[in-house]
């Protein structure tokens, strides 16, 4: 998919016959891998009975929905309970994060969210958003693989290198 920070979320039950403007995918075809491209936002794979889905969970596509929306169209796609599964991601103690732009995100997410970086500067805690929306969309199954971007010279990090390298997350069903 060519991902846009956004909360669009498509259906696939084939390959496509043009790249899908999304942050997310979902599909019920057995054998179709689902694949999203990440480097320090969260990669998050979701699963039911019968269908599975991949999300790109930037902070704007967390501000938009993306999360709750993807979790939606599983549903509709699928049955029974939702798993989720974050992958690697950068880490509230490396995402420092500008006080103007955290305000949304408190807002929408809570206190919660607004944590500190190492150094002490104001960061942006991704993997309590990305909970949090979770929570919301009624996902009680969540797996985190706690590895951060920026801390991990095995994963790459705009926020570390200032390079655009991507690790990809798979999932088929």
């Amino acid at each position: 998919m060519q991902q846009v920070h956004g909360a669009a979320v498509v259906r696939v039950d084939g390959t496509p016959a043009t790249v899908p403007i999304a942050d997310a995918l979902v599909t019920a075809t057995p054998g179709l891998p689902l694949a999203v491209v990440t480097a320090d936002c969260a990669p998050l794979v979701l699963a039911c009975d019968g269908a599975v889905a991949v999300v790109h969970a930037g902070h704007r596509g967390l501000l938009a929905g993306v999360v709750e929306r993807a979790a939606a169209a599983l549903r509709v796609a699928g049955t029974g309970d939702v798993f989720a599964l974050l992958g690697p991601c950068i880490r509230a103690p490396r995402y420092e994060f500008g006080e103007a732009d955290l305000a949304p995100l408190i807002e929408r997410f809570g206190d919660e969210v607004a944590s500190c970086t190492e150094w002490g500067t104001t960061a942006f805690d991704i993997t309590a958003a990305v909970r949090i929306a979770l929570t919301r969309a009624d996902v009680a199954h969540f797996d985190d693989t706690g590895v951060c971007t920026s801390a991990s010279s095995a994963y790459y990090s705009y926020r570390r290198d200032g390079t655009t390298g991507r690790q990809a997350t798979i999932a088929v069903l």
